[in-house]
């Protein structure tokens, strides 16, 4: 699967809905997070617990630049979520851990979180999925969406919210 995503820092949350309400956004859910990141050669590997009964499995590999970039990732369910950390942790060691609530909102094939992460402050992260569309309708909707959610160059982040923990 492959993505054009970005993370931002953000003033408000309340401002954001506003302006994802004005957009005609989604709500979809509002959850709990738990990603427990390992230490891999390349790319990013995270064991995420969400709302403590659904367990995915993701890596992903994306440059760290402060802009829109590319993401390709995967995604696989694990149902022995428990095992399956303590194998990992032994075989790789963990990075980092990171605690957030998360709201998820759809416009289009674009996700919208708006996070608050543990810790570290409020953030908005878009990942515009490439999916049934060219790679120039996903910019347009993602440059849409950004547009509209009124974020500014210099609130972008370059790097994961591991690696800011």
């Amino acid at each position: 699967m492959k993505n054009l995503e970005f993370k931002a820092i953000c003033d408000s949350l309340d401002v954001l809905r506003g302006r994802l309400v004005n957009l005609q956004a989604e709500h979809r859910r509002t959850m709990k997070q738990l990603d427990t990141y390992f230490n891999v050669p390349q790319g990013r590997l995270k064991l995420r617990e969400i709302n403590t009964h659904e367990v995915q499995l993701i890596y992903y590999e994306r440059s760290d630049l402060a802009e829109s970039r590319y993401s390709n990732y995967q995604v696989c369910d694990i149902s022995e979520p428990m095992v399956f950390k303590q194998l990992a942790t032994r075989a790789w060691g963990v990075r980092g851990v990171v605690e957030k609530q998360r709201e998820l909102w759809m416009f289009g094939n674009t996700r919208i979180h708006l996070d608050e992460v543990r810790d570290l402050d409020q953030f908005v992260e878009l990942e515009t999925v490439i999916h049934n569309q060219t790679e120039g309708e996903a910019q347009a909707e993602h440059q849409l969406v950004k547009d509209a959610l009124g974020i500014k160059e210099e609130d972008l982040l370059s790097v994961s919210y591991s690696d800011l923990v």
